[in-house]
């Protein structure tokens, strides 16, 4: 591993800043909001439940009023627990898109079938111009009025490369992109000057939205409890980190 991607992977690890940090922090609630523009969204993931963790609210708000929206999932997440002896990756792979899954139908979104690009997990930086290509004729095939994905700044490397790649597809279409943080909640603190604050703005969550987003988190149950004892089978998304995505309230970079 580079000294980037360990420096990275280390940040993730550590101990994050508590959610009641970034309640207290002015600025936070002070970003201009923002709502997205009519017509078809794509929402692009690294992993089954990024797009939820992230975005999952504005999914619920687009599905009540209508919206077109289309779902892509780079991987399938099946490198979450590398190290568990209860679970291979190919079952594990299975167990998150039936996840996903159920969380959408959650969002109110039952029918939407997510397009599996089955990258290997923890490898999407190898496997780019592939994501690219299949997110910008993805954009092309629904003729999207946004793209949506994760943030190229987010500290994990399936995420930075998701978003690159995303960003790419954007500019061959000229379709607008907005980027949602994931773990950046977890490692950076407010007013952090590694993050761009002058590019982010709220989408504010009806509280029908809230609910719904609230409830398809709770799906993922193969990320938000043990899988067993032992090191390898931890939760991937503990109670202190899910607070970070239960808001009323969702950020973006545009």
């Amino acid at each position: 591993m580079t000294s980037a991607r360990q420096a990275a992977a280390d940040a993730i690890d550590a101990q994050g800043t508590p959610e009641a940090d970034w309640a207290s922090w002015p600025a936070l609630g002070g970003l201009p909001c923002v709502t997205p523009p009519a017509g078809a969204v794509v929402v692009v993931a690294a992993h089954p439940d990024d797009e939820v963790l992230g975005f999952g609210g504005t999914m619920a708000t687009l599905a009540a009023r209508g919206s077109d929206v289309q779902v892509l999932s780079v991987t399938d997440g099946e490198g979450s627990h590398p190290h568990s002896p209860h679970l291979t990756a190919a079952r594990l792979a299975g167990i998150r898109e039936a996840e996903l899954r159920a969380a959408l139908g959650d969002l109110g979104l039952p029918a939407v079938r997510p397009q599996r690009l089955r990258i290997p997990d923890t490898q999407v930086h190898r496997h780019e111009r592939t994501v690219r290509d299949q997110i910008t004729a993805r954009l092309y095939a629904v003729q999207a009025a946004l793209c949506v994905a994760p943030w190229t700044g987010d500290l994990h490397s399936d995420h930075e490369a998701a978003g690159r790649a995303a960003a790419a597809a954007c500019r061959a279409s000229g379709v607008p992109l907005w980027m949602y943080p994931v773990w950046m909640w977890h490692w950076a603190r407010p007013a952090d000057p590694r993050v761009p604050w002058d590019r982010a703005a709220r989408i504010a969550l009806p509280a029908d939205a809230a609910a719904r987003k609230a409830s398809a988190v709770e799906r993922f149950l193969s990320q938000i409890h043990p899988l067993g004892d032992g090191e390898g089978n931890a939760a991937i998304l503990p109670p202190e980190e899910l607070a970070h995505h239960t808001r009323p309230f969702e950020v973006v970079f545009r």
